[in-house]
């Protein structure tokens, strides 16, 4: 464990949380935005009301509901679409940024995206609409960014790593809920410029996090002793260097765990493969592929969502509010369940760690086995979510919502912790 005050640790951890909490993830609140949007009439000249409609039926359908639109529901969900695109798309190229410029040039560039996202939304109307196609991509990234910079602080914890992984990403999860704050307070009387700009401003809050709770590189894992983290530690690049080589001297070191001896012999140590021979394994594929179909029928249900509410409500915005406002919460109970997943890998690896001390199976192995129980329990809970969500049953929906926000906690903070 790090030299450093626990004081300090717990500060890099909650104020990751909160991030993560607060700016992350809100993409995926998009049904809540999505409400004030068309109350704001954005996209609204593409709808055309039926034939039939007279005009005391138009009426009220402005109380009740609306006319019949769906190009103005198919130009929200290519935005969503968009957006959810760019926030995998984007992974890879932004995991290469954070590895080759390290943590301080990557968050910079996240807090660039995601205040000139912020800016750009706070200041659209109903007439520059298509801005939501630039803005609401930028937002993502910039709140994958955030993520991706925050899971090292996990590596700060040692044995409780996994725990911390996925606590980070039921925050990732809970903070589509902010959409849901500015609905409500937009029902309030609180304008949406109002709360972009207040979202803008949290961009001081960022940078400052960078700067004194961050390192300019990585934290490592394990940990090497001593370890000093922050700008204010004075580290140079020599040392920072050193630290690396530490930390994989440490990881050669932990790689089998055998009884008889500290360290295995050379012979014994696994050899090193390339990232690439990684990438193009059966195992990772598979698990890619299973990931994907399962975050696809996520993003499908997510973009979905406020045209599926209408139709099963009959045009009722009352309830369709009601039941848009009931998703949303549940979506903030993530940051809950995630670390749940995290503890049940936590546990069953310090198991297997016991019986792999008696066997010498390698430490790969190890955490390849405490990994099943935690995959197939995500893939039962999305797969009841999938059922739920393919009966039109409004009610129901309640159901749906809850089996949600539970199978995406465990889907992303096991696959993190992976």
């Amino acid at each position: 464990m790090a030299s450093q005050g626990l004081p300090l640790r717990v500060a890099t951890l909650l104020t990751g949380l909160l991030e993560c909490l607060g700016f992350a993830g809100v993409l995926f609140g998009w049904a809540s935005l999505v409400f004030v949007f068309k109350t704001e009439h954005y996209f609204e000249e593409l709808c055309e009301p039926n034939a039939g409609l007279t005009g005391n039926a138009t009426l009220t359908g402005n109380v009740t509901g609306q006319t019949d639109c769906k190009a103005q529901d198919e130009k929200f969900s290519l935005i969503f679409t968009l957006a959810s695109f760019m926030n995998n798309f984007m992974t890879f190229p932004t995991g290469y940024i954070f590895d080759r410029f390290k943590t301080t040039v990557a968050r910079l560039i996240a807090i660039f995206l995601y205040t000139t996202a912020t800016l750009t939304i706070a200041f659209t109307s109903a007439e520059s609409a298509l801005l939501l196609f630039l803005a609401m991509p930028m937002l993502t990234v910039g709140g994958i960014l955030f993520l991706i910079t925050n899971l090292q602080v996990g590596n700060l914890f040692g044995k409780h790593r996994s725990t911390i992984i996925t606590l980070y990403n039921g925050a990732f999860d809970s903070s589509s809920a902010v959409f849901l704050v500015i609905k409500l307070l937009y029902e309030q009387g609180i304008s949406l410029r109002a709360s972009f700009l207040f979202f803008s401003v949290f961009s001081v809050w960022h940078v400052g996090r960078t700067f004194l709770l961050l390192p300019r590189g990585h934290i490592p894992y394990p940990l090497p002793p001593n370890d000093r983290y922050g700008l204010c530690s004075g580290k140079d690049s020599r040392e920072e260097e050193q630290k690396t080589v530490e930390s994989k001297e440490l990881e050669g070191q932990s790689e089998f765990v055998s009884p008889k001896e500290e360290f295995p012999d050379p012979g014994q140590q696994k050899e090193l493969h390339s990232f690439w021979s990684y990438a193009f394994s059966r195992r990772f594929a598979w698990h890619l592929m299973w990931l994907s179909m399962i975050q696809l029928w996520h993003y499908l249900f997510i973009g979905t969502l406020n045209s599926l509410l209408t139709t099963l409500a009959k045009g009722d915005r009352a309830l369709v509010s009601i039941y848009t406002n009931a998703f949303a919460i549940t979506q903030f109970f993530g940051v809950l369940c995630a670390p749940w997943n995290g503890l049940l890998m936590d546990q069953l690896k310090q198991r297997y760690q016991k019986k792999g001390s008696k066997t010498g199976f390698s430490a790969s192995a190890v955490a390849l086995c405490s990994t099943v129980p935690s995959l197939a329990l995500t893939s039962l809970l999305c797969l009841g979510f999938a059922l739920c969500a393919s009966v039109p049953v409004l009610p129901l929906q309640y159901v749906t919502f809850i089996l949600q926000v539970i199978s995406r906690s465990f889907l992303y903070g096991g696959n993190a912790a992976f």
